[in-house]
């Protein structure tokens, strides 16, 4: 490395990690429909089977311990939830739950005891403590106050659907097709970077500033820079690394979008998190906005900007509830009526119910049209009550963290303009099938269009993170382009840990551990960095400069994540707010501190996939404070990211030899 205290440029292509797409341009249309269908046909059906193979062949004891499940439940009613009901479920003794995987907004799959063999109801989780669970269901068994229940993951066939539906849709030779876009997506012009640049084929703009005042608006000139990019040209990718912003700069451009009257906008992302984030920032920006999908997936603060939220406050909700309440009363009294009568009053009934199907498309249609900006994940774009709706901007935030076909169903919603802020150096969409992941599925379109030389406006300025931790990770992933919007003195170092430099708030401890294997063989899991994982966190929390809440606990193991939560239960320490992760969990949030378990010490020098580099990045970037990783060194200089990391961190002098001594 070079001089102490300095960090050289790391050139990071040459580290093997990056990956290729297997298929960067396609040359047919129908070559790319055939590809997509077939992949994402392939992911149905291994999410499918895996979650059927855990049903039929997992034990009880294997799917608690996974957390895959959870048995023996009671449940009750608890209230209705924008037309739908809640139920609470608790263990029998009212302790508390075993560690399970299930979070908010997660689908779950409500069974007696085999839910491949009997009738199951789904539902949405609302919110989750120490003892229960609360589930929101659009039907509620019969039999719920006889207890006995559990709850399973389930897949989701709507997606697959709706992505199918964008991919025909996207290639269709009727019209326009999907988009006027298409042929650039498919990098089938002749040259695809110039003509992004090109101005977007706008219809019907409407009144508005003609050159938004990006000087009234709060951005730095990297930001500033990507807005005025993005507003000028038919198609943008904003790179944002780490802490630059990325959501912020999404947030601007919109605003400034509509205040130059080119709405409708779509503005989406791959999950409810983000978009909620989105929403977010709207609201706060005085941006009328309107969030569409199930209220139990959003945040509690932005429901009141849901479609169904924004409906019950429509003026002709009250025609809604007289009819909804005059044919309550008809059905009462049907018994009481005979022949001509009875079919007579059966016809009111269904006129009515066509009235306020009739009254309830047009408070939607109402909704929808005053909202300069909708709101939505991708996938759930595809749903009907937009009809045929069509919106000439599309933005798509974390667009590296969607598969293709999943940023199609935004984008066949008439895009002429499109936005895509994401950044390929985090990680890839989720795939569960290897064999999609190996034709390709795992790649955003925002990569494979990097891969075809479109290039990217990056935002330089980072504002989360202490500058030492920002260090290593500029120079390794992002040519030392990344710089400090925070001082030292804002991010000074948390009490509770003895720093190895206390003006440089990282460490890392080493642990020879054991590593060990689940018994399903599913993940790793390592007893001796769990435990100092729980003697860091005791110290961090004992000087009271930081609450439970403030730190962050990341594996890359989901096995480890439960062995660190099974000895957060057994201690006798107040945890309440703690959150315990993988990293992948942990993408596009951030805590105070970050206290990492790398799990992996073996013989073999075998790190799994800790050498994928954009896993790498993302773990040591979570921190605002202070970092803390806890693995054997011998096994991580095996690979070559980690070694370049711990030899800074010698360089550096932040080995934390006092903690194992």
């Amino acid at each position: 490395m070079s001089e102490k205290g300095r960090v050289r440029r790391l050139d990071s292509s040459s580290s093997g990690n990056s990956p290729v797409s297997p298929v960067a341009r396609h040359y047919r249309s129908q070559d790319h429909l055939d590809r997509f269908i077939r992949l994402i046909g392939m992911e149905l059906e291994d999410e499918t089977a895996q979650i059927e193979t855990r049903w039929k062949t997992w034990n009880k004891e294997r799917l608690i311990r996974s957390g895959y499940a959870i048995f023996d439940l009671t449940a009750k009613k608890s209230g209705t939830f924008f037309d739908e009901q809640i139920i609470t479920l608790s263990g029998r003794d009212r302790g508390r739950l075993p560690p399970h995987r299930f979070g908010h907004g997660d689908m779950i799959v409500l069974s007696r005891s085999r839910p491949w063999a009997e009738k199951t109801t789904e539902g949405v989780v609302l919110d989750r403590g120490p003892t229960r669970i609360r589930i929101v269901v659009k039907e509620t068994p019969s039999d719920l106050k006889k207890g006995g229940w559990r709850i399973d993951r389930g897949a989701n066939r709507v997606a697959h659907d709706r992505m199918e539906e964008a991919l025909f849709t996207f290639h269709s030779t009727e019209g326009e097709g999907g988009t006027i876009l298409r042929d650039l997506l498919l990098c089938n012009t002749h040259d695809p970077a110039f003509s992004a640049t090109l101005p977007p084929e706008l219809k019907g703009k409407g009144k508005g500033r003609a050159n938004p005042r990006l000087d009234k608006l709060s951005l730095d000139s990297s930001q500033k820079e990507a807005v005025e990019n993005a507003i000028n040209s038919r198609l943008t990718l904003i790179q944002g690394p780490p802490g630059t912003g990325k959501t912020h700069t999404a947030v601007q451009l919109l605003k400034a979008l509509v205040e130059m009257g080119r709405g409708p906008i779509l503005a989406t992302a791959e999950s409810n998190v983000a978009v909620d984030n989105l929403l977010e920032g709207l609201l706060d920006n005085g941006v009328g906005a309107v969030r569409i999908g199930r209220p139990v997936k959003v945040r509690e603060q932005l429901r009141a900007a849901t479609l169904d939220a924004q409906m019950e406050l429509h003026p002709d909700q009250g025609e809604i509830e007289f009819i909804r309440e005059e044919t309550k009363a008809m059905r009462a009294g049907l018994h009481d009526l005979k022949g001509k009568e009875k079919g007579m009053a059966h016809r009111d009934i269904s006129r009515n119910m066509k009235e306020i199907k009739s009254i309830q498309k047009k408070i939607i249609d109402d909704t929808l049209d005053r909202a300069e900006i909708i709101c939505s994940t991708n996938v759930g774009t595809g749903h009907m009550l937009l009809g045929s709706r069509k919106f000439p901007i599309v933005l798509i935030d974390e667009a590296t963290q969607a598969s293709e076909p999943s940023a199609l169903v935004p984008i066949v919603r008439g895009a002429r303009q499109l936005i895509m802020v994401g950044d390929h150096r985090q990680l890839p969409p989720t795939v569960i099938s290897r064999e999609a992941e190996k034709g390709g599925l795992n790649i955003s379109l925002f990569e494979r269009l990097i891969e075809n030389g479109l290039s990217t406006t990056m935002l330089t300025t980072q504002y989360r993170m202490h500058p030492t931790i920002r260090e290593f990770p500029s120079a390794r992933f992002y040519d030392n382009r990344l710089n400090d919007g925070c001082s030292r003195k804002e991010r000074p170092p948390a009490a509770g840990f003895i720093w190895p430099d206390w003006d440089k708030p990282v460490a890392f401890i080493p642990v020879r551990g054991s590593e060990s294997t689940e018994q399903d063989g599913s993940s790793k899991t390592n007893i001796d960095e769990a435990a100092m994982v729980l003697q860091v966190l005791d110290g961090l929390l004992a000087t009271g400069d930081l609450g439970p809440e403030d730190i962050g606990i990341v594996s890359p193991y989901s096995g480890q994540v439960r062995m660190i939560e099974e000895l957060i239960i057994q201690s006798s320490n107040e945890y309440d707010g703690l959150e315990v992760k993988t990293v992948d969990g942990y993408q596009g949030r951030e805590k105070e501190i970050i206290v990492i378990s790398t799990v992996r010490s073996n013989e073999d020098g075998q790190v799994g996939f800790l050498s994928d580099m954009r896993r790498l990045n993302v773990a040591i970037t979570r921190a605002r404070r202070g970092l803390i990783v806890i693995g054997d060194e011998t096994t991580l200089r095996r690979d070559s990211n980690w070694r370049a990391w711990i030899d800074w961190i010698s360089e550096n002098g932040l080995m934390a030899w006092h903690m194992v001594r």
